[in-house]
């Protein structure tokens, strides 16, 4: 016993005076010279060292390095390219003796670097790539010099083994300047933490950093633990966690996170992550979960069965709050920039979509999609009708007016810039869809938005036992935005179409209608008051209610007759077989000259303009008694068939006068009368001058 303590103490001896020599005989400031000299040659940057380099004992023997700099080159805003207050390196002695080699805790303290690009494209890291490129360059011989073979290392049976107490960085900087490309991005207050690291091991990370971006402001705090294996070349990753916030002029993100319960290549890792927040005036609440699976090339990255949730609100939101919930699958394939989606749901409150999308990622993202829904009424969606009567359902159009007058005073282009710098086309199926209150079916639309251009190459579907078919443009390219819609309806029940839309329902028959139009701007007003085109109309096997033609004309030819004539209880409807008019419309106004209705008994043409800005009609409808007036449920009037009765239909749409024009139909009676009576003279006057003259002087009187 007494001799194993006295070999400990020799040991220790030996030990304390290797130690004691190596300091008192070996300097490290007499190195500085030597790595000031190495630096330059290898960076072609002055290497400076303020401090000295001294030893260190406590926790454990080391070295630590003072306050040093690498000079930027002339030219740079910069003094340094890099800098650092301090550096501790701690090492175990003793187990260098068994080729271990135990690094304890290294420290880096203040470190800082600073990455400058010029206007003019110069780098401050030129020089040091430059030289690499160079070294490269002389170490490959050339062709015609012999090459020595080359003598592999000896593998020595006791390997060196390497273990790392620990690294940590403290109060670190990166500063990236690019004078070019007018950004700054600079990362401060930087903390790291290593624990202890070993070859396939685990080893806790720690890491936490604020920065800023131009005028974006930005933070993030995580953990997370990694294990290396011997070669360095594989590794895994568990227990990840990082929180971040953000905010600029527009968006103001809260808290972000995500954690990763683990993470290796070729394998799904689960994902969970949320946010909360504010962008553009819109208070977002999101939470998600998916499995995440990279490939070992790194070359495919695929987000499996992500399921999202997220709550909205704000007013430039359609309905607010919003829901909003999706589940998809994401694939994206880094070696050909191209992402391909499948969506199982995506919902926005009621509304709801599934279908498959792929963009591939170019200077301008091309992005094609197949989307279908069951059902979708974009009246509720957008919240439209839900102010346009009182609690009892009665109209209120004065307020309606206010409202519509108000809103015009704030209205705005919107702003369709980003569409410029799209590549999108797809189609999209809607089995059941409600819009302006009008019930479609078996929607199917295609359209494509190319560098602001929106085209609507086709749109059908079923309304009303009809179809429709459209096609539209938008430019988008300028402001206001201009278009270009053509329609055709085909075989539409009109009523019950006016009744949803307008809540009108004086019109009836089926509807053949064929529109052209065009203008610019896209707010309500600008359409109106910029829309120009014409519509064809045919309807056919109807009639217009509110309205009793027939009535009308023996009411108010009684009267002038001196006769009383009580058809209260008569039907306000005027039937007819075929109507067809073609509408011209010119900002604001819409006009025709070749209003035509055909019934048994009528004949009737209208020409006239309405103003759908002031929601007035100056109409002039010239009617003609082609059969008899019973067949509408009256006395007939023999004496008034064929002639031409002209009633005149103005004021506001809401509550339109009807007046008939009896002066041309007394005018029209006298003459027929006058040109029996000069049929019956012209019988007994065997002179064609006498003749000529008193058909002149009966018609002159006639006319005055």
């Amino acid at each position: 016993m007494k001799k194993l303590s006295l070999f400990i103490a020799a040991l220790l001896v030996l030990v304390v005076g290797a130690i004691a020599a190596l300091v008192i005989f070996v300097n490290p400031n007499q190195f500085k010279p030597l790595i000031v000299e190495q630096a330059k040659k290898h960076t072609g940057l002055e290497l400076v060292i303020d401090g000295d380099i001294r030893w260190t004992f406590f926790p454990s023997m080391g070295l630590e390095l003072g306050r040093t700099e690498l000079k930027n080159p002339a030219g740079f805003s910069q003094a340094n390219l890099f800098k650092v207050e301090r550096v501790g390196i701690d090492i175990s002695v003793i187990p260098l003796l068994s080729n271990q080699l135990h690094i304890g805790n290294v420290l880096l303290d203040g470190a800082e670097i600073y990455l400058e690009t010029l206007k003019d494209g110069r780098s401050n890291i030129d020089s040091l790539t430059q030289l690499s490129t160079t070294e490269e360059t002389k170490s490959v011989p050339a062709k015609d010099t012999p090459v020595e073979k080359e003598i592999e290392p000896t593998v020595t049976e006791n390997a060196w083994e390497i273990n790392l107490a620990g690294v940590t960085v403290k109060n670190a900087r990166l500063d990236i300047q690019d004078n070019q490309a007018a950004t700054h991005l600079k990362l401060y207050d930087v903390q790291l933490t290593v624990s202890e690291f070993a070859a396939n091991r685990w080893t806790k990370v720690d890491f936490s950093a604020q920065g800023s971006n131009n005028s974006q402001q930005f933070g993030a705090t995580g953990k997370a633990e990694i294990k290396l294996s011997e070669d360095f070349k594989q590794y895994a990753l568990r227990n990840i966690a990082l929180n971040a916030h953000f905010n600029d002029a527009a968006t103001q993100i809260e808290a972000m996170k995500l954690e990763l319960a683990t993470f290796e290549f070729d394998k799904a890792n689960s994902l969970a992550f949320s946010m909360q927040g504010k962008a553009a005036d819109l208070q977002l609440d999101v939470t998600g979960k998916t499995a995440l699976v990279v490939d070992s090339a790194i070359s495919t990255i695929s987000i499996d069965e992500l399921d999202l949730l997220a709550h909205l609100q704000g007013e430039a939101l359609p309905q607010s709050p919003m829901k909003v919930a999706m589940n998809a699958s994401f694939s994206f394939d880094i070696a050909k920039n191209s992402l391909n989606l499948v969506l199982e749901k995506l919902a926005a409150n009621a509304l709801e979509l599934s279908g498959k999308a792929s963009v591939k990622l170019t200077d301008i993202p091309q992005v094609r999609f197949t989307l279908h829904s069951q059902h979708i009424d974009l009246d509720e969606f957008l919240g439209l009708g839900q102010s346009q009567t009182d609690p009892v359902g009665d109209a209120q159009p004065t307020q309606s007016l206010q409202t519509t007058s108000s809103a015009s005073a704030q209205e705005v282009e919107p702003d369709l810039s980003a569409l410029k710098g799209v590549d999108m086309a797809g189609q999209v199926t809607i089995d059941q869809l409600k819009a302006a209150n009008a019930k479609l079916q078996n929607v199917q639309t295609r359209f494509s938005v190319n560098r602001g251009v929106i085209d609507l190459s086709s749109l059908t579907a079923e309304l009303y036992q009809g179809k429709v078919q459209t096609s539209a443009q938008i430019d988008a390219r300028q402001t206001p935005a201009t278009y270009h819609v053509k329609k055709t309806i085909t075989g539409v029940k009109v009523q019950p179409l006016l009744v949803d839309v307008l809540n009108n329902d004086m019109l009836e028959g089926t509807g053949n209608i064929e529109a052209d139009i065009q203008g610019k701007s896209l707010t309500p007003t600008g359409i109106q008051q910029n829309l120009v085109g014409t519509v064809a109309i045919k309807f056919a096997d109807g009639a217009v209610n509110g309205i009793n033609v027939a009535q009308l004309i023996r009411t108010n030819y009684a009267k002038i007759k001196g006769q009383s004539l009580d058809e209260s209880d008569a039907v306000k409807k005027t039937d007819f077989s075929a109507m067809s008019a073609t509408l011209k419309l010119n900002k604001g106004e819409v006009s025709t000259s070749n209003l035509t209705m055909q019934s048994p008994l009528l004949r009737i043409h209208g020409e006239g303009k309405a103003n759908y800005l002031q929601e007035t009609v100056d109409f002039l409808v010239r009617t003609s008694i082609v059969g008899t007036l019973k067949g509408q449920g009256g006395k007939d009037i023999d004496e008034l068939r064929d002639v031409t009765v002209p009633i005149n239909i103005s004021g506001q749409w809401a509550d339109p006068k009807f007046r008939l024009v009896f002066d041309d139909v007394l005018k029209q009676k006298a003459q027929k009368e006058i040109d029996r009576g000069i049929e019956k003279l012209g019988d007994k006057i065997q002179d064609e001058e006498t003749k000529q003259a008193v058909d002149s002087l009966i018609k002159g009187l006639f006319k005055r």
